[in-house]
């Protein structure tokens, strides 16, 4: 049985999403990457991006973010989201604060659960918000992944490839077994798509570090005829005790995160123009410290996107403020704006498909703003 420790501190992992063989009305059109971080155990997002608010000093004395980076006349960002800033400055980065998906019961199973399937009550659904969002788009793929994550899940033909080391057989080995098949096989067809995979991936002898795994993806979405889908999960981002402000465990998981960030945009080259990197987290944290200088869950938190189809730098915000009476359960920076409609707009433009349909299909048609225009270069 998995236990809390493990569920909120596992290892970094990445899976790589979507068919390099396009239909022929994809082949039409530019190909458009997706990735999604998830920030698993509830990412700070009035640390990540501080409000200007003499009130967050107040709340929280011993873990004030400090000495931070410029980015409005209301926020700024943590120090230790340096590439993030850097990516900023040229108009290609922004963040949507005050967000959360709608979900405030604060338990990190039941949140996770919500995140990834976009439902709305937990443990409901048995596919993901992104799988039914390729599927209702009409691509399909190959998931280098065991499990499959929930979050890419779907009726879809996404086929399920996890090698080790020891198993993999070799390429020439694997062109043989694939010839001794019909030339139309579905058999033939799943190995030819397994031999194009980042080798490093396949042989299993590729490095674990979050940076380095996150160049080889980056590679691998960077090609005409990659995978177009990637999801990253960290874990660590449950800060109960000694959380620190502009130093200490939380600012150390940003850093990874913009490590990430800076690996994704250098190894993308030409292929980050046509790219979205979202962030994806289950809940924030509530406003006011604990005694152990840590934060509780919360409700509203941020969103982080980079990449070359952002619209421009921008907090995009229904800031509802920090007086006691403005928060959720006058505890909690309140969610104004439901994340699920930054996701349903970002698929739209990297799937090159209807707003609406997807709204239908992917998230039973609750209201969801659409929000292409606003954040995105469609």
């Amino acid at each position: 049985m998995i236990n809390r420790r493990t569920f909120l501190t596992g290892s970094i992992t990445v899976t790589l999403l979507g068919s390099p063989l396009f239909s022929a009305l994809a082949e039409k059109r530019k190909k458009r990457n997706l990735i999604i971080i998830s920030l698993r155990g509830g990412m700070d997002g009035l640390s990540a991006v501080p409000p200007i608010d003499p009130l967050l000093e107040k709340y929280r004395p011993d873990i004030l973010v400090k000495k931070t980076l410029p980015l409005t006349s209301d926020f700024t960002l943590h120090p230790s989201l340096k590439n993030f800033h850097s990516v900023w400055t040229q108009g290609k980065a922004a963040i949507v604060h005050s967000t959360n998906i709608p979900y405030t019961m604060r338990s990190h199973f039941e949140g996770q659960d919500l995140m990834e399937s976009g439902g709305h009550k937990p443990f409901a659904e048995y596919t993901g918000w992104l799988g039914r969002g390729m599927e209702a788009s009409g691509l399909e793929g190959l998931a280098i992944a065991l499990p499959m994550p929930l979050i890419l899940r779907s009726n879809a033909n996404l086929d399920n490839y996890f090698p080790t080391k020891l198993s993999t057989p070799s390429t020439d080995i694997m062109n043989k077994v694939a010839s001794t098949y019909p030339q139309n096989s579905k058999l033939r067809e799943t190995i030819k798509r397994v031999l194009m995979r980042p080798y490093s991936m396949l042989s299993g002898s590729g490095s674990r570090k979050a940076h380095r795994l996150a160049a080889t993806a980056a590679k691998a979405l960077a090609k005409a005829d990659g995978p177009r889908v990637a999801v990253f999960d960290i874990n660590g981002f449950d800060t109960h005790a000694a959380q620190g402000g502009s130093n200490g465990e939380h600012a150390d998981k940003l850093y990874n995160l913009d490590k990430i960030f800076e690996t994704l945009h250098k190894n993308l080259g030409s292929a980050f123009d046509d790219t979205l990197i979202l962030t994806l987290t289950e809940f924030g944290r509530k406003v006011e410290q604990n005694g152990g200088n840590g934060t509780e869950h919360g409700y509203g938190t941020a969103i982080m996107m980079l990449g070359g189809l952002v619209k421009k730098s921008q907090v995009f915000s229904d800031w509802p403020g920090l007086k006691r009476k403005n928060m959720f359960e006058n505890q909690d920076l309140d969610a104004t704006i439901d994340a699920r409609s930054i996701y349903c707009s970002a698929m739209a433009v990297t799937f090159n498909t209807d707003f609406e349909k997807l709204k239908r299909q992917v998230f039973w048609d609750d209201p969801l703003l659409n929000v292409q225009d606003k954040l995105f270069i469609g």
